[in-house]
């Protein structure tokens, strides 16, 4: 793909990732220095800097020529102007960031989807470089990462004055080697050792059920640009099993691609409908996204999953549809990632990561830092670990039970017992009660499947019930307000 052919009209927002690994190429125009609408005006209106500026510059320039001549060992000039500008950046926001030519150059291979990382969404949150969520089947996933660890070394270097893009090349590389991190959570009484194996990371971005027959569950793993397009495949599907209602799992969703979250959200809301504006220092950088009358809508009852592992392009669907009354958002706040990054190519091959503007739900609510507010707050409790001594009491209870339970069984109740064979005359063929088809033992295992994801996710199981009694309390306020 040649980034230099990319059309200039699609130079907009580049990212709404809480790291530099998602952020979205296709929207740059590669070239040298500041985009040609910018440099033209810089032109058309030539700006003189402060005075104080200059002074600041001649001192650093002072600096710089004697650390060349007088430093007790010899220094690269180049070290050192990187080091200034990355310094200089660290007194803005964590997602403003420089990104060396290599990195550059890296972050544009890895947005091709395909790369050697461990799968975590990361960020610098109070100075500590924090998850924002884990990726499923993912190393890190499958490791016990979880959203809100904080990781304070990788290897055996403090992460505490490392920049984002320093933290995220150094969790990246060849596939198939190895990483150790060092994470801080919540309830530990000393850091744990992590040592995770990089894979090459593909993350599918749709996954789909339906729920006591009616009830259809979608999850969405991150914004791609394949998302919409997976979404309405599943809509359809779920056209054809007489679905009513929807569960729309945002959960863990670190974000991705904006246009794919104004495409999400279209799905669920009306025409000219506003779905989220940003507002930055210049009249560029303020723009608005609205619904179209271009794709097939779906109007069925619907509750959004969040937790705080949302952000960005999740946090921009759940404030949409929250603000236009459309759907019940539940689960706990969201992690408030609502920065709008730009990605600037300089000349030399390196590129400026520079936060331009703020993300707004409908109604002028500011996501960045804040976050979404659930409608309905469900904690997800946690599952305290057991000693040793514990699990040996409940393996001694366990045996009581069986003991107790043995009473009521019999042999043919028995796992893999064998069978016995039929009386003389006795008919071989099963009932119709006995028989079943192989459709209806793979239906049978499904709902069983089901019901063990309701059992183990008390969010879900939540979202599923108020969604069963939806109809009964809309024809209950129905008939309240007719009354009336």
């Amino acid at each position: 793909m040649s980034f230099h052919n990319i059309p200039l009209c699609r130079y907009q927002i580049i990212s709404l990732r809480a790291i530099a690994s998602f952020i979205l190429i296709g929207l740059l125009v590669i070239g040298n220095g500041l985009s040609p609408a910018w440099a033209q005006e810089s032109e058309e209106h030539p700006q003189t800097p402060p005075i104080d500026s200059y002074e600041k510059l001649k001192t650093f320039s002072e600096i710089l020529s004697l650390l060349e001549a007088n430093y007790v060992e010899k220094v690269d000039a180049n070290d050192l102007i990187d080091g200034a500008i990355r310094g200089m950046l660290k007194t803005l926001d964590p997602h403003t960031s420089y990104l060396p030519p290599e990195a550059f150059t890296q972050m544009k291979v890895e947005t091709s989807g395909r790369f050697g990382g461990l799968g975590i969404e990361i960020t610098i949150k109070k100075g500590i470089l924090t998850v924002v969520t884990p990726i499923e089947d993912t190393p890190a996933f499958k490791a016990g990462v979880k959203s809100g660890d904080r990781i304070i070394k990788i290897e055996d270097e403090s992460t505490l004055d490392m920049t984002l893009s320093d933290a995220v090349e150094r969790l990246r590389g060849k596939i198939g080697s190895e990483v150790n991190i060092t994470i801080f959570r919540e309830g530990m009484d000393e850091p744990l050792k992590v040592t995770l194996e990089r894979a090459n990371i593909q993350v599918k971005s749709v996954k789909s059920k339906v729920f006591e027959g009616s009830i259809g569950y979608v999850r969405i793993r991150s914004f791609t640009k394949t998302t919409s397009r997976d979404l309405d495949k599943v809509l359809d599907e779920f056209r054809g099993k007489q679905v009513k209602k929807l569960v729309l799992d945002l959960r863990n969703n670190p974000g991705g691609l904006l246009n794919q979250a104004v495409e999400v959200s279209d799905r669920f809301l009306k025409p000219e409908n506003l779905i989220v504006y940003t507002q930055g220092r210049t009249e560029e950088q303020n723009m608005r996204f609205t619904t179209h009358d271009r794709v097939q809508r779906v109007t069925y009852p619907m509750i959004i999953l969040v937790n705080g592992g949302s952000a960005s392009a999740s946090e921009i669907v759940a404030g949409a549809l929250q603000d236009s009354s459309r759907a019940i958002i539940l689960g706990t706040q969201t992690f408030g990632k609502g920065s709008v990054q730009t990605i600037i190519p300089l000349s030399d091959g390196s590129a400026l990561r520079l936060t331009t503007a703020r993300y707004y739900t409908p109604s002028g609510r500011v996501i960045q830092e804040n976050g979404i507010i659930p409608d309905i707050t469900v904690e997800v409790p946690d599952v305290p670990t057991k000693t040793d001594e514990e699990d040996d009491k409940d393996d001694e209870e366990v045996n009581k039970e069986k003991v107790k339970m043995r009473k009521f069984l019999r042999e043919k109740d028995l796992r893999q017992h064998l069978k016995g064979k039929k009386s003389f005359g006795e008919e071989e063929a099963k009932t119709k009660d006995e028989k079943k088809s192989e459709e209806e033992l793979k239906k049978d295992e499904l709902m069983a499947s089901l019901k063990e994801d309701l059992e183990k996710d008390i969010q879900l199981k939540e979202a599923v019930d108020l969604l069963k009694g939806w109809s009964v309390m809309s024809k209950v306020f129905s008939a309240d307000s007719a009354k009336k």
